[in-house]
């Protein structure tokens, strides 16, 4: 087992599977904090992008910046092949938020759209038992019916 040479991923293949892949639109990359989130990711069978795996998510408590994390291989990356969409998939906490937000400022300029999961509710959830955040993420992440 090793690191996929260009996403990061845990691999035993270089590239790994999902790279070499030439289905896969290679205009869109899912930027992820840990090799367990793609595989999360793939399960849901939704995305068909590519993906980059930063190595954690910048938490200045724990003395983790961006120097840390596979940043400066992801401008890289993106500077060699500008995908058209960004999406950030890193975890609705404080540390997920602020790796978001620190990739998002960095990366518009340079040209792709950058996006963000939407969170809401759980299907099979109870409205009564979501708490006031994830309530007003799902009022703010809704879409059309039909």
């Amino acid at each position: 087992m090793r690191l996929c040479s260009l996403c990061y991923a845990i691999t035993e293949d270089d590239p790994c599977s999902i790279c070499a892949d030439e289905e896969r639109d290679a205009e869109l990359l899912c930027v992820v904090a840990e090799a367990k989130d793609v595989y999360a990711l793939e399960r849901t069978h939704a995305y068909k992008g590519k993906y980059h795996v930063l190595g954690g998510l910048i938490s200045p408590m724990d003395g983790i910046g961006p120097a840390q994390l596979r940043v400066k291989a992801l401008i890289e990356r993106i500077g060699a092949h500008p995908p058209r969409e960004i999406v950030i998939a890193t975890n609705p906490n404080a540390e997920g938020e602020a790796t978001a937000i620190y990739l998002s400022r960095l990366i518009a300029p340079l040209g792709p759209q950058v996006t963000r999961l939407a969170y809401g509710l759980p299907i099979g959830g109870d409205l009564d038992y979501a708490d006031e955040i994830t309530l007003a993420r799902a009022l703010e992440g809704r879409r059309a019916l039909g």
